[in-house]
């Protein structure tokens, strides 16, 4: 069986660090169809289009794809790319999990939390305008299906993948008719659950918890802004953005994604860590029910890291993006039998 997948490289780091994931996919012995575009300011030059009609064909048709970071414009420019792609497929679940990786020096070991955010719609979504010159307005919109919709794939994940407990985050005493919606909605769907332990906390008072005792949260379920930011934040945890994974889940198709930058002042330099692509691809493999590539990979990561031989520069050690990507390769290949199969460890 092959596998058909879209590919979107990105810019800066992108091309090189999905390269050394699609190298990487590959020795696992399974079989890919790569469908590759370019997208954003690369793509507006070639085509006078941020994302190509071809790449929104490639994704409706394969259904799966993985994704380099693509720069944004700060301030102004073109729109987010990958606030557009989550929009025009409908992808409404934004999956993160934090786990720490042998041997990178962290203030709190053995983190294990999964942050699952809405994606589509919220203050994130960036529907603003200018009222008059000087005034400009932002609107928070929610929705009962949004809220509904991501909750319950908060809760029916926690359920297959045994996870006990998970925290609604909000800030429904300032904003009591958008983000209470989204109370009211995860309350209903947690009644469905009686085995998961439900809570709500207020996001600042979240960002103080988080920093203070990581280990009392297990799945953090928050809509798009609160979700952006304390993913970032959680990220920390683990040694930062260049380890941790991300997934776009919809109902018809998904994108896995690299959650860091396009880091373009390194790009060509062959120093990029692809950790964070890499784990990316395995979410993806588990997506596909590859479970058993999937940990191939995962131990042989995991090896890397622990030999420390091979590490890039960023964590302290000497070899380039080709460098560990081989050493990733030759790991799998010496790799004893498996560890059964998980779904959901990265």
């Amino acid at each position: 069986m092959s596998h058909k997948i879209t590919l979107i490289p990105g810019d800066g780091i992108g091309p090189e660090v999905t390269q050394a994931a699609v190298r990487i996919l590959e020795a696992t012995g399974l079989k890919f169809e790569w469908e590759s575009f370019e997208a954003g300011a690369e793509a507006y030059e070639k085509y006078k289009e941020y994302i190509p009609k071809d790449l929104v064909q490639s994704i409706e048709r394969t259904r799966v794809a993985l994704k380099g970071p693509v720069t944004t414009p700060i301030g102004g420019g073109f729109a987010s790319i990958n606030v557009e792609l989550r929009k025009m497929f409908e992808l409404y679940a934004n999956f993160r999990p934090i786990r720490n990786l042998p041997h990178i020096p962290t203030r709190y070991p053995d983190v294990d939390l999964i942050i699952v955010r809405e994606n589509t719609e919220g203050l994130y979504s960036g529907i603003e305008h200018e009222v008059v010159p000087g005034v400009v307005e932002s609107l928070k919109i929610m929705t009962e299906k949004a809220c509904t919709r991501i909750s319950r794939f908060a809760f029916e994940y926690a359920r297959k993948n045994k996870r006990k407990k998970i925290h609604a985050v909000h800030k429904a005493n300032i904003m009591k008719l958008s983000d209470g919606l989204f109370l009211r909605c995860s309350r209903n769907i947690a009644k469905e659950y009686p085995e998961i332990t439900y809570g709500e906390h207020i996001v600042d008072n979240t960002c103080m918890q988080l920093v203070m005792n990581p280990y009392q949260y297990d799945m953090l379920l928050m809509e798009n802004l609160y979700g952006d930011i304390l993913s970032d934040l959680c990220a920390a945890f683990v040694g930062g953005l260049g380890f941790v994974p991300g997934a776009n889940f919809g109902d018809h198709c998904a994108i896995f994604e690299a959650v860091h930058g396009s880091a373009p002042d390194i790009a060509g330099k062959n120093i990029a860590n692809p950790t964070a692509v890499i784990r990316s691809a395995l979410l993806m493999l588990r997506h596909l029910n590859e479970y058993e590539a999937a940990t191939k990979i995962r131990n042989a990561l995991e090896k890397v890291y622990r030999t420390r031989d091979k590490l890039t520069r960023d964590v302290g050690g000497k070899a380039g993006t080709s460098e560990f990507t081989d050493s990733v390769i030759e790991m799998m290949e010496s790799a004893p039998s498996l560890e059964p199969a998980e779904s959901s460890r990265v």
